[in-house]
């Protein structure tokens, strides 16, 4: 069963591709059908962990040995890679599913759901593996599944340009992740989870020379492996290239934001709680960037136009939570929001997908609203998720997010604190941006242009039983699990595969610090609902006043200016330099280009000999000839 729910995705891909040419739906319904069987499986090892305490580690085969290095590729089932396998295969079902209707007219479809299918596959090896090199292997697998997902429509030049920088920007890093895994390695002797955990504790005060300056060793590794996740999980600063990863089709967005790509730096971090448990200074690091970045992405969300990219960055909001919570030691906590997160984040992308189904293509909120009775199913599971993700009382946000800020505040630390109130401003921010989404494309005055009210629609209905599915799981997943992943049976369930080296005891909370968030949150309601509809020029005659805070948020507090100015632009004229005086000028001068040159003036001259007079041919026979017996004479 575990080797089915690993391969049958990447068997999907490969026959779906293959067959692509058997039957108008016979790649969409082979990856589905695959993807889907593979969901069902990881349900049921969920249940069996969970009800018979049933785990294990199944060897595909030996991957490298040399000496005493030992590297196999396997498949490692514990509590932590059970929960991530239900969350990988299942929304990416419902998302193999969902796009069979959204992507009906492609004529690429085969090849979109291959590359969906081998998605799956990578993050699923990333997710079961039991030593960095297997997870390096998928790390990497889902940075060139997200490249080719992202630029899916090569002949738009913005989707190629973000699908390059989400590479690039990547790369950072998964250098940086290359560079812990090679000093666990060198220091350790081993790259296997287990054998690396065990040791991790008799090298906790080790101090090493790096550049000339003198650190921990631990910390040293934990700054490293952050760095990996900080770009795969588009923490600040390496945050960049997620907005724009909104170019590719929807799906992928869903698919990315969700469950995979971004949810691998939460995964790392959480798996390496053994390393990470040891250096305080990492932990702070960590919880430091995800405070930072939740705050950042909520406040561009506020007053970004397209759909997607509201959304988006809230994704990046939303994994600043689960980062600071892993920072103050709250691993459970962390995975409990990404578990629930996936489902009213799918929710919502998928959401938004129908949405811009509806107005063909259109993705600009100001050019919605007005089309709740035309879409009446969209605009309920919309609602459910805009609902989930704020943090209404008893949907599965107010659960998993709430906790966080709990947990910061029973840390009872400065840094603890700080998250605290960053966690609460940031939620209250979130309501307002996701309200105003939500408002703004259902509500108020039809403000299209180009496409008349009566030609929008409701998205076909093999889209709709998808966000069906996900609205079950924005209700209920956090009351279901609150017990199970942090409560009182927390301890029993995770077993070791999150190690607490100083556990936050969830006791004693003050009643108004529990009221606080949800308190603001149901008044953002009401609140967004007189800005962005009632009375929206209040908001107007705010942002004309306010001009400089108005496009510092909308250029996104101008990081990617920034960049542009000192690495891109600089780059980019070093480059050319060494291109043209470089490349072109010597390399290819003296060299192909060179070479060919001569060689074409060498025949152009030799192809004048060739008059097409006997006489000239005879003449040079005979001086030929007179040539070789001069020759033979003097020998």
């Amino acid at each position: 069963m575990e080797y089915a729910i690993l391969f049958l995705p990447l068997l999907g891909s490969i026959i779906g591709y293959i067959g692509r040419s058997l039957t108008s739906y016979f790649a969409e319904i082979s990856t589905s059908l695959f993807v889907c069987i593979s969901a069902i499986l990881s349900i049921l090892v969920f249940l069996n962990g969970y009800q018979n305490n049933i785990y294990g580690n199944y060897l595909i085969f030996e991957w490298i040995s040399s000496g005493g290095f030992t590297a196999n590729w396997s498949i490692n089932v514990d509590p932590l890679s059970s929960v991530m396998l239900v969350v990988v295969t299942f929304v990416s079902a419902l998302v193999h599913i969902y796009s069979i209707g959204y992507m009906s007219h492609d004529p690429h479809k085969p090849r979109f759901m291959s590359y969906l299918s081998l998605f799956t596959f990578s993050m699923l090896a990333l997710v079961v593996s039991d030593n960095f090199l297997q997870l390096f292997f998928g790390w990497e697998g889902v940075g060139l599944c997200s490249y080719l997902l992202i630029g899916f429509w090569y002949k738009k030049e913005t989707a190629n340009n973000a699908a390059i920088k989400a590479f690039i920007v990547n790369r950072i890093g998964d250098f940086g992740l290359a560079i812990g895994i090679f000093l666990i390695f060198f220091f350790f002797g081993t790259i296997n989870f287990d054998e690396a955990f065990q040791v991790t504790s008799q090298f906790a005060n080790k101090k090493i020379v790096f550049f000339g300056f003198e650190v921990n060793l631990i910390t040293l590794i934990c700054i490293f492996l952050f760095i990996g996740a900080m770009g795969k999980s588009a923490q600040f600063l390496l945050h960049t290239w997620l907005p724009d990863a909104m170019e590719g089709p929807t799906p992928v967005s869903a698919l990315i934001h969700a469950a995979t790509m971004v949810t691998a730096g939460v995964f790392l971090v959480v798996r390496c709680s053994p390393i990470f448990e040891y250096s305080q200074v990492a932990l702070n690091l960590v919880t430091v960037v995800g405070m930072i970045t939740a705050i950042f992405a909520a406040s561009v969300a506020l007053v970004q136009n397209d759909i997607k990219k509201i959304v988006a960055y809230s994704t990046c909001s939303q994994l600043g939570y689960m980062f600071f919570a892993a920072g103050i030691g709250a691993y459970h906590v962390a995975m409990f929001h990404l578990f629930t997160h996936a489902f009213f984040k799918a929710l919502l992308f998928l959401g938004a997908g129908s949405i811009i189904h509806a107005f063909q293509n259109e993705q600009d909120i100001r050019n919605m609203g007005g089309v709740r009775k035309k879409l009446p199913f969209t605009y309920i599971f919309m609602l459910l998720g805009t609902l989930a993700l704020t943090g209404f009382p008893f949907l599965s946000g107010f659960y998993s997010k709430d906790a966080i800020i709990e947990f910061a505040y029973l840390k009872n630390s400065s840094l603890g604190n700080y998250a605290a109130t960053i966690g609460i401003l940031t939620a209250f921010l979130t309501s307002i941006y996701s309200w105003r989404l939500f408002f703004k494309a259902f509500h108020g005055d039809y403000n299209n242009k180009k496409i008349p009210i009566h030609e929008t629609h409701e998205s076909p209905f093999i889209m709709l039983i998808p966000l069906m599915l996900l609205s079950i799981g924005a209700i209920f997943s956090g009351y279901l699990l609150k017990g199970t992943f942090i409560g009182d049976y927390s301890n029993i369930f995770w077993q070791s595969s999150i190690f607490f080296l100083n556990e936050i005891k969830h006791d004693f909370i003050p009643m108004w610090f529990l009221l606080t968030t949800p308190v603001l949150v149901l008044i953002s309601i009401p609140v967004s609902y007189y800005l962005y509809v009632l009375n929206p020029n209040v908001l107007e005659n705010f942002k004309n006043t306010n001009m400089p805070l108005y496009n510092f948020l909308l250029n996104k507090w101008y990081i990617d200016e920034f960049y542009e100015k000192v690495f891109v632009n600089p780059t980019k004229k070093v480059g050319s330099l060494f291109w043209k005086k470089g490349d072109i000028g010597i390399i290819d001068k003296f060299g192909p280009d060179g070479i060919s040159k001569l060689i074409k003036t060498i025949s152009n001259k030799t192809g004048r000999l060739q008059t097409g007079f006997i006489y000239d041919y005879a003449f040079v026979m005979l001086l030929g000839l007179s040539i070789l017996l001069t020759y033979l004479i003097l020998k």
